[in-house]
């Protein structure tokens, strides 16, 4: 690979980036900005490999070099999305760790979706339809989201989850109505989480 060639930044799904920025939200200080911060701190966490770097960021070897020795200042469009994906997702984890936890035992989250949402249930007579729901999520559906984020799951491994929770808090209001309702939203416009 030469020093301009670079692999594409992965893109995560709607609801894997809006996990994403809700943890970017916590962060009590601010991640690195410049490129050569960003691999200098990147390079502390890959214990001074850059050859293991270069591998995560799908560049050459001599880039990260010449990053780290400020040669270079200014990254490429791919690059550049990649140094603030990785440093962000490796800025704070204790911090992280922290919200985390706490939205999965006791605080919960909140949940602003527009998207298609389809209905199953005895009797309805509500068709499906685009709506916009913003509605707190439980702890016990935020432990298992959390869980397949990190077993690495897809984005349609994780629609199921946040539909169910939604339906428990929206649609059922935690089960006092609606019995046996079960709602699906596909076309997902916009999603964000709040810890």
């Amino acid at each position: 690979m030469s020093d301009h060639e670079q692999q594409p930044a992965p893109r995560r799904g709607q609801v894997l980036e809006a996990l994403a920025r809700a943890e970017r939200k916590v962060f009590t200080r601010p991640a690195p900005k410049s490129a050569n911060a960003q691999v200098k701190f990147l390079l502390t966490r890959a214990k001074g490999s850059t050859k293991a770097l270069a591998e995560r960021l799908g560049v050459s070897r001599r880039t990260v070099e010449r990053y780290r020795a400020r040669k270079l200042t200014t990254p490429q469009k791919r690059l550049a999305a990649a140094l603030v994906e990785e440093t962000e997702s490796e800025w704070q984890p204790q911090v992280r760790a922290q919200a985390r936890a706490q939205a999965a035992t006791s605080r919960g989250m909140m949940v602003e979706v527009t998207a298609y949402f389809g209905f199953t249930c005895t009797g309805s007579s509500d068709d499906g339809r685009e709506r916009q729901i913003t509605t707190d999520i439980s702890p016990t559906y935020v432990k298992q989201i959390l869980e397949l984020q990190e077993a690495g799951a897809t984005e349609e491994d994780l629609h199921p989850i946040v539909a169910e929770a939604i339906t428990e808090s929206y649609f059922t209001e935690w089960g006092t109505r609606a019995d046996g309702l079960r709602a699906d939203f596909t076309s997902v416009s916009s999603i964000s989480f709040r810890f």
